[in-house]
């Protein structure tokens, strides 16, 4: 079993010994099918995410479900969050193996406890960064400095994009290829690529070229001198660019930083903000559903149906119909 998911044969691994063959068939169909169809999923969002850190699904260490816990917190509410840990723990319940269960463990418990008290309910996720607070953003950034120029290609690139902040941090330049229409971004691993396979994107040129994404990125490489390797990195202690690739995490205070600089509430925003935004801008402009979503690469409709809806609140709004339409 490559993946290790338990849960569809978890009779025939559980310790049977004493049951009677009428008690070992009834635990078989304890679960009903679209339920343990949702526990594969979660699990295998779970080893998606180990794969791309480098990390054991299988035995797994309490410590990479904690870490697991809080990059889901950057998008997903707190009941998601509660069920994924549920189907990693009932999957290492199902496997009969003396493997311990990670969940089981009290840190993971705690960090359940203070996810929950520190963002609430987490119902509405990290608030969307429209294109035109984007535009303020830029129109205030100083793009006479090295710093400027980078933090103005990773808010570009990561809306038009529609990156998840893990994808953003682990571009590489020889990801980006031109073409005369734009540029074509190749993913090389991503938590919906379980084959990696490797993602495309293709973002055009824009003709506002204060704004155009490609024209950023450029002129981000040529005043960092940089022609192979991570796209976007950090800065040593005397200003120079430095040879390391810049983290998630810093890309997620990038975002916080700039919001807070047109006076927004960074509190409400992070890295996810961007991809949001994305998301939600399509709509409110009438993009359809399965353009959004080649876009954004989800393959569940759920989510990119969640920003159709929060859209929707204002494109079909009575006030609107009534006082904007005269």
């Amino acid at each position: 079993m490559d993946n290790h998911f338990f849960l569809r044969d978890f009779s025939r691994n559980a310790q049977t010994e004493g049951l009677s063959d009428k008690s070992i068939n009834s635990l078989a169909v304890t679960k009903a099918e679209h339920t343990i169809d949702a526990y594969e999923s979660d699990w295998n969002d779970f080893c998606d995410w180990c794969r791309y850190h480098h990390k054991s699904s299988y035995p797994a260490a309490p410590e990479t479900i904690v870490n697991y816990i809080n990059d889901l917190a950057d998008y997903a509410k707190a009941a998601t969050i509660r069920r994924r840990i549920s189907a990693i723990s009932e999957n290492y319940n199902a496997s009969g193996e003396p493997v311990e269960n990670p969940c089981k463990a009290w840190i993971v418990k705690e960090a359940l406890i203070g996810l929950t008290r520190l963002k609430g309910t987490l119902q509405k996720g990290k608030t969307p960064i429209y294109w035109e607070e984007l535009e303020e953003i830029i129109g205030r950034m100083d793009l006479t400095t090295l710093p400027g120029l980078r933090d103005r290609a990773v808010l570009l690139l990561g809306f038009m994009g529609a990156f998840r902040r893990s994808e953003l941090a682990g571009l590489n330049v020889e990801d980006i290829r031109k073409y005369p229409q734009g540029i074509v971004v190749t993913i090389q691993h991503s938590k919906t690529d379980q084959l990696s396979a490797g993602q495309q994107i293709g973002i055009p040129y824009l003709s506002h070229t204060s704004m155009d994404c490609i024209h950023a990125l450029q002129e981000w490489l040529t005043c960092a001198h940089i022609t192979s390797g991570p796209l976007f990195r950090s800065f040593l202690k005397n200003g120079q660019v430095s040879s390391r690739r810049l983290s998630d995490k810093s890309i997620n205070l990038i975002v916080k930083k700039y919001v807070a600089s047109i006076g927004l509430n960074p509190e409400f925003y992070g890295a996810h903000s961007l991809r949001h935004g994305f998301a939600t801008y399509a709509a409110l402009h009438g993009v359809e559903e399965r353009l959004i979503m080649k876009q954004t690469r989800h393959r569940s409709v759920e989510m990119v149906r969640r920003y159709i809806n929060e859209a929707d609140l204002f494109t079909n709004n009575p006030i609107d119909k009534m006082f904007n339409h005269t």
